[in-house]
């Protein structure tokens, strides 16, 4: 083992250390705990960057790197090991979240900077990271388990933070239980693995791949798929994300960004060789994608909470990686450019709208925002490159991860290709309309200011440089990482030794499909500049159409779940109940009674009498010699 392998474990070491000395240094730590829980982020950035110029080193078959800490669990032929993987796709992921989480939490200092519990809030978000990062560098999938939960746990208490308002511990609690849905999936997936290939390695399991049935494999894969629905608030699962927006915003940047939601992406990505194998598998993957991605899209369009807009924007694009992850070798690639491209706009968008809210008194309403853009001009700026990125402007970030990912669908050919292509050009044109009508609502217009609880009136200003100075470099990433990793292919050529890689065959060529995505882009801005730019905004929401009502609720997720699982739940427990009190209690009681009353029968002929046992006895050889002379005469 050489010395970079070792450096390895520093990376989840790191956020960790600051983790355990924020949450149990206490009061002491209160002046200072910020900084220390942000130069441990940085430190893990820092150790990342060596290992990322240590690969960079070596030929491009030989880059994965290794680092064996213990046994965790030696037991007969069971063998768990604490052991980690850094390969191009662990790196791609581990540069995001600890460059783009770095960022967070300078951020934060700033945004938080009047709360009294913010040495908490950091220790919260090292530990954050560290379980992230112990999620993508585990060599096998029981410890990847152990980091997936710790980041459900972590996500929890960050959405809760705020536990003094009934909405977020609602919202922490809803997070919570939807995610342990999933992680049912997970769990059963890894028992499944370990059956059938007495490892849960990933590379025994995913080598071994062809020695398992076909029957067996879609299990597996819908089994993963379950488990990314849930992380990455895909449909079914999805209801817990706009709710999360009840955390602080740093934690709606840090968990629909660069972190927590893309946690399924990643699990489908490595698990590639499982889909590979399961065609069905493979087109579940691919049917939620596409669903997600026009869901939430729809879902955005309907929102006046900018944070929410935002979220049901995540929804959307991590739909668009899903899709393109179940596309296999055509699209894992450019699921994962996606991915990091996302990780720069949206992550700005987050921290753009928590500058807005910071100015104006934390109102998240749109329709009381108006004109900001003079007011907040680096905000405007930021937030504005980071919407064109989103948007898909050519020469931008997300112009060149999204072009990629409807060529890809394209590619799938037949039926199945016109469809999934066709959803994903739906999808890009939605974006623009909901992400213009956020831009045109929040900074131009007419100023829709009202006073706010206490009835003071806001006065929106520029935020502090710690919050500015991680928006532009966000900005930066907006604008230039796309075009970067796109260049001669690039990163493609980064990942394909991980996650393979095929061209595909599109019915339409590369140009014809990416004017088709610009003119939707077009289209979709149009239309909102036709209703939001071009009339005033009224303060009060217009009742809207059936489909309108029915986003502004989401799609009616929430009255759904509550029919099919709530009311589902309640009357399955109630007959479960009912089965239980007048069938299994009704045998038990009616079989105890039975004997019972027989007893008492019985034990009248224990009455003491001389006479009566007498009169038994002859009773008794009367019927013995009847039976022997029957017997006899037959």
């Amino acid at each position: 083992m050489d010395n970079a392998e070792n450096l390895i474990a520093l990376l989840v070491a790191a956020p960790l250390l600051g983790a355990v000395v924020l949450l149990l240094g206490g009061r002491r730590l209160d002046r200072t705990g910020h900084w220390v829980g942000t130069a441990l982020a940085g430190a893990s950035f820092v150790v990342a960057v060596v290992l990322f110029t240590e690969m960079l080193g070596r030929p491009g078959d030989d880059r994965t790197l290794y680092q064996h800490l213990f046994s965790w669990i030696p037991v007969g032929g069971f063998q768990a090991d604490v052991a980690f993987q850094l390969d191009q796709l662990s790196m791609t992921f581990v540069l995001l979240i600890t460059g783009v989480g770095s960022l967070i939490h300078l951020y934060s200092v700033g945004y938080m900077e009047h709360d009294e519990r913010r040495r908490r809030f950091f220790g919260y978000l090292n530990l954050f990271l560290a379980a992230m990062l112990l999620l993508v560098l585990a060599d096998n999938y029981l410890l990847l388990y152990v980091g997936w939960e710790g980041v459900g746990l972590a996500s929890y208490l960050l959405i809760g933070f705020w536990q003094h308002k009934p909405s977020a511990a609602t919202a922490a609690k809803k997070a919570f239980l939807v995610n342990r849905v999933g992680d049912m999936g997970l769990s059963l997936a890894i028992m499944v693995m370990f059956t059938t290939f007495g490892t849960f390695a990933f590379g025994p399991v995913l080598d071994s791949t062809g020695s398992a049935s076909e029957g067996t494999l879609t299990a597996l894969g819908l089994l993963l798929l379950l488990a990314a629905c849930g992380k990455s608030a895909q449909v079914p699962l999805q209801s817990w994300l706009g709710d999360a927006m009840e955390g602080p915003t740093p934690v709606s940047a840090l968990i629909h960004a660069a972190t927590m939601v893309t946690a399924g992406v990643y699990l489908i990505t490595r698990s590639g060789a499982i889909f590979d194998a399961a065609p069905a598998a493979q087109l579940a993957v691919v049917t939620v994608g596409a669903v997600t991605l026009l869901f939430g899209a729809i879902v955005g369009c309907a929102k006046d909470d900018i944070k929410k807009a935002l979220a049901g924007s995540t929804m959307s694009q991590i739909g668009y990686m899903i899709l393109a992850a179940g596309l296999g070798p055509v699209g894992y690639a450019f699921a994962i450019m996606h991915l990091v491209t996302h990780g720069f706009f949206k992550a700005g968008l987050f921290l753009g709208a928590g500058s807005v809210m910071h100015g104006m008194n934390d109102e998240v309403d749109m329709r009381r925002y108006g004109g900001l853009r003079r007011y907040m001009p680096i905000t405007f700026v930021t937030f504005g490159l980071g919407y064109l990125a989103i948007i898909g402007f050519p020469g931008l970030s997300g112009f060149f991860s999204k072009d990629k990912i409807i060529e890809a669908a394209f590619a799938k050919g037949g039926t199945e290709g016109w469809i999934l292509g066709g959803a994903a050009l739906l999808g890009a044109a939605i974006t623009a309309f909901y992400m213009t009508r956020v831009m045109l609502m929040t900074f131009f217009g007419e100023k829709r200011w009202q006073p706010d609880a206490k009835g003071e009136l806001p006065h929106p200003h520029e935020s502090p440089r710690t919050m500015t100075a991680p928006m532009i470099v966000l900005a930066f990433g907006s604008v230039f990482a796309g075009g970067l990793l796109s260049w001669h292919e690039s990163f493609v050529k980064w990942l394909e030794p991980v996650t393979g890689f095929d061209h595909g065959h599109a019915p339409l060529g590369a140009a014809a499909i990416t004017t088709a995505t610009v003119a939707a882009m077009v289209l979709g801005v149009a239309l909102a500049y036709l209703q939001y730019g071009r009339r005033p905004v009224p303060a009060t929401p217009p009742r809207g159409s059936l489909l309108t009502r029915a986003a502004r609720r989401d799609l009616l997720q929430d009255d759904l779940n509550h029919v099919v699982l709530v009311r589902g739940g309640e009357h399955l427990t109630r007959s479960l109940v009912y089965v239980d009190h007048s069938l299994v209690d009704g045998v038990v009681n009616g079989t105890a009674a039975s004997f019972g009353g027989l007893s008492g029968r019985l034990r009248k002929l224990q009455n003491g009498y001389a006479r009566t046992y007498a009169v038994t006895m002859f009773g008794g050889a009367a019927v013995l010699i009847a039976a022997t002379l029957l017997m006899r005469a037959v």
